[in-house]
C-alpha cells in the first residue's frame, strides 16, 4: 500500500477517499513503467538537487533537497479554494461554481482536460535525450526539474480524470501513457507535441515559447466554473513560472555569450561565430520564427464554434477575464481577426464569442514580445544594432485562415513557388541544425559551462553557480 500523505503529498484528503486511493494505486506503476521508458535517458541513480512541491503556501510550494526523480513526490494540490466563489462569465455568469461535473458538460470537460494532461507527458518525452549533451550541471538540473513538474501536472490531470469522470475517467488516464510523442500509431493529441527537440536551443525556444502557451491555457482554465480543474490550474501556474525562466534566461545566456564573442573578435560574421563556437544571432532567429509559428497552431482556428461554447457554458474563460471591461458574455462584442482575400491579408470584425482563440494567441503573442524585447537589450548592451522580431502571425502557419496561405515573416503574401525558392532564409535548416547539434556537448563539472552559453546571473535557491546540483552515482 502507499502512504499517499508521505508518497504523494496533497490537500485533497486522498486517505479519506478508498475508492480513488485504489484507482491511483492501480494507476502508480504505470506511471512509473512510463517514467522509466521515456522520462530523462540514464537518470535513474542520479541526485538531483529538486524543488518538491509539499503544500500550497509559498513555504510548501517550494522545498529544495537532493532527490532520485523515480522517488520524487509527485503530489496533487489544489490552489486554496474562493470563500463563495462565483462563476465569472457566460450563460452561467453570477451562479456558485461547480464542485462536480455538471452531466451535460461531462464529456466536453474530459476532453479539456485530457488535452492539457496530454501535453505535459508529452514534452517529457521530447526532452528525454537532452540530459545526455547538457551544457551544465546547472542546466541539468533545471531540465529535470522542469520535467518532474511536468510528471506532476500529469498527476494532476488524472486526479481530475479518476476523481470526476469513473470508468471513463480511468481509461483515458491509462491512455494518457499509452501515447508517444511523435509516434506514427499513437502519438500525442496536439502537433506541436510530436516535434523533436534534438537540441538545447530547442529546448530553451520550447520551454520560453510553447510553455508560454501552456501559461496561456491554464490561465483560462483557471477561470472555469468546474472549480476542481480552476483550483488545479491555479497551482500549476506558480511552477509554470519557473519552466518559463528557464526558456527566457536560457536563450539570454546564449545571446549573452553570442555578443561576447562578437566583441572579442569583432564581428558579426556568421560564419566566423561558429568557427568560433557560438550560435550566430541569425540562426537563433530562425530558431524563434520556427517556434513561434508551430505555437501559434496550438491555439487552434481564428473562429471557433468550441470556443464559443466552451465559454457561453463557463468551461474556460479569458486571459485575465476579471480584469476585463465588458459584460463577460459576448453577445454583442466585436473582435478583429486577420483574414487573407484577394491576395491579400486583411483585418475583419467578427463576433467576440467566436474570436475566443484569436483573442487567447493575441494575448499570448505580447507576451512573447515582451520577452523578446528583454533579449534584444542584451546587444545594445554591447553596442550592437542587432534585434529580434516575432515574425507575422500568418508565417509558417498550418491551422486556421493561414493554412494555405505563404506569408513571410514581414507579413507578405507570396507563391508557393517562391516559398519554396525563400523560406531556408526564415527557417532552420538542415545544416543549421547540424551545426547546432555539433555543439551539444555535456559539460559536466561543478561551474563550468558549455563554450556557447554563459553562467546564469545566480544559482538555485541562493546557491553558488558552481553548486553540485546533479550529483552521480
Amino acid at each position: 500500500m502507499i502512504n499517499y500523505s508521505e508518497r504523494i503529498p496533497n490537500n485533497v484528503d486522498l486517505s479519506g477517499n478508498r475508492t480513488l486511493q485504489r484507482a491511483l494505486e492501480q494507476w502508480q506503476p504505470s506511471f512509473l513503467q512510463w517514467w522509466d521508458a521515456m522520462g530523462p535517458d540514464g537518470s535513474s541513480n542520479y541526485d538531483v538537487y529538486l524543488r518538491t512541491a509539499v503544500g500550497v503556501d509559498p513555504k510548501g510550494r517550494a522545498h529544495f533537497d537532493y532527490v532520485k526523480m523515480p522517488d520524487y513526490r509527485w503530489g496533487i494540490f489544489l490552489a486554496p479554494s474562493e470563500a463563495d466563489r462565483k462563476i465569472r462569465f457566460g450563460e452561467h455568469k453570477g451562479e456558485p461554481v461547480w464542485q462536480e461535473v455538471p452531466g451535460e458538460y461531462r464529456s466536453t470537460l474530459r476532453r479539456i482536460i485530457v488535452t492539457q494532461g496530454d501535453t505535459e507527458p508529452a514534452s517529457v518525452e521530447q526532452q528525454r535525450h537532452l540530459g545526455l549533451t547538457a551544457p551544465s550541471l546547472y542546466d541539468l538540473r533545471n531540465l529535470f526539474q522542469v520535467n518532474v513538474e511536468e510528471g506532476r501536472h500529469l498527476w494532476a490531470m488524472v486526479y481530475l480524470l479518476h476523481a470526476h469522470f469513473g470508468r471513463d475517467g480511468r481509461e483515458e488516464a491509462e491512455a494518457l501513457l499509452e501515447r508517444r510523442s511523435g509516434d506514427a500509431d499513437k502519438p500525442r493529441i496536439l502537433t506541436a507535441f510530436n516535434e523533436k527537440t534534438p537540441d538545447w536551443l530547442s529546448f530553451f525556444m520550447f520551454t520560453f515559447i510553447t510553455d508560454r502557451d501552456g501559461k496561456f491555457q491554464l490561465a483560462s482554465l483557471t477561470e472555469s466554473a468546474f472549480d476542481p480543474l480552476a483550483r488545479t490550474c491555479r497551482f500549476m501556474l506558480t511552477e509554470e513560472a519557473h519552466h518559463l525562466f528557464v526558456g527566457e534566461s536560457g536563450v539570454a545566456r546564449i545571446i549573452q555569450r553570442t555578443c561576447e564573442v562578437m566583441r572579442d573578435l569583432e564581428t558579426t560574421d556568421p560564419a566566423r561565430l561558429r568557427a568560433a563556437g557560438v550560435i550566430d544571432l541569425p540562426t537563433l532567429q530562425k530558431y524563434l520564427n520556427f517556434h513561434y509559428s508551430i505555437t501559434g497552431d496550438l491555439f487552434g482556428a481564428e473562429l471557433s464554434s468550441n470556443a464559443a461554447t466552451y465559454y457561453t457554458n463557463g468551461l474556460k474563460g479569458r486571459f485575465g477575464e476579471d480584469r476585463l471591461d465588458d459584460d463577460h458574455e459576448l453577445h454583442e462584442d466585436a473582435y478583429a481577426i486577420p483574414d487573407v482575400a484577394d491576395d491579400r491579408i486583411v483585418e475583419r470584425h467578427v463576433p467576440a464569442l467566436s474570436a475566443l482563440n484569436e483573442r487567447l494567441r493575441d494575448d499570448w503573442i505580447r507576451d512573447v514580445q515582451a520577452g523578446v524585447e528583454r533579449w534584444n537589450r542584451i546587444p545594445a548592451r554591447f553596442g550592437f544594432d542587432l534585434a529580434f522580431k516575432l515574425p507575422h502571425k500568418g508565417f509558417h502557419r498550418r491551422i486556421g485562415v493561414f493554412a494555405g496561405a505563404h506569408v513571410s515573416p514581414e507579413g507578405e503574401l507570396m507563391s508557393e513557388a517562391e516559398w519554396t525558392r525563400r523560406h531556408q532564409e526564415w527557417l532552420p535548416t538542415a545544416a543549421d541544425r547540424l551545426f547546432v547539434h555539433s555543439l551539444m556537448g555535456r559539460c559536466l563539472e561543478p561551474g563550468k559551462f558549455a563554450n556557447w552559453i554563459a553562467p546564469p546571473a545566480r544559482g538555485v535557491n541562493d546557491q553558488p553557480v558552481e553548486f553540485e546540483y546533479v550529483r552521480f552515482n
